[in-house]
């Protein structure tokens, strides 16, 4: 049911020409002296009138470094509908089967400049640029559209969970007796779509097929919601 909703709004668009469907945007901007959700001033085209909105949480910069070992900045998203994704070359449990699904998701936007993927390393001190571009290759990914990314750690696990609020953490820090990777690195399955202004539009399940179909019209959906505003 999650998947055929999405398909008829997407169908919908394109037959009848008219956009009367948004996703929906996540993580409301909280204000820190009050605590309160911030909200804006906004014009509505159609009334040419004013009014509040909510103002949204935007993914914050970032700089990392890529699989071919050249400095990656978020600046390379601006204007870009992008996916991002969360894992390990050691991984050999849930990894696998999210790559897998990412590359079927970027094989179909293979001619669209305006989608990007991202996958980022939540072992960045095992995962050298030598290692994500191996694994990198696994997956025959188009790094002109899909990038796989490191750099410190300092960086990529606050840049996780409070920028791309996904949930994150290395079990190794309170238990020095863990070695195997996959226990010790317990990192979300979730992709997660953000659109050109770096907002969070949606959450998905990396392992379920069915779950990447919803992502793929999605980002059709967001697509065509962005050429009806212009």
């Amino acid at each position: 049911m999650t998947l055929i909703v999405p398909v008829f709004i997407y169908l919908g668009l394109k037959l009848f020409g008219q956009n009367h469907y948004s996703l929906p945007r996540y993580i409301p901007a909280i204000d820190s002296t009050t605590g309160e959700i911030k909200m804006a001033k906004r014009l509505h085209q159609r009334w040419n009138e004013s009014e509040l909105d909510t103002v949204f949480q935007t993914i914050p910069s970032f700089n990392l470094t890529d699989e071919q070992g050249k400095a990656f900045s978020s600046e390379n998203l601006k204007g870009k509908i992008y996916v991002a994704n969360f894992f390990f070359t050691r991984c050999g449990t849930i990894c696998p089967k999210i790559t897998s699904q990412v590359s079927r998701a970027t094989d179909t936007f293979i001619r669209d400049q305006d989608i990007r993927f991202i996958s980022i390393s939540v072992d960045p001190k095992f995962d050298a640029p030598e290692k994500l571009a191996a694994y990198a290759k696994r997956f025959d990914a188009d790094s002109t559209r899909w990038s796989f990314l490191t750099g410190d750690k300092k960086i990529i696990y606050p840049l996780i969970l409070k920028g791309f609020h996904v949930p994150l953490a290395d079990a190794s820090e309170y238990d020095a007796a863990i070695k195997n990777p996959d226990e010790t690195f317990i990192h979300s399955e979730r992709l997660v779509l953000i659109d050109k202004a770096g907002v969070i539009r949606g959450f998905y399940d990396g392992t379920d097929k069915k779950e990447v179909d919803r992502l793929i019209v999605e980002i059709k959906v967001l697509k065509s919601i962005y050429s009806t505003e212009n």
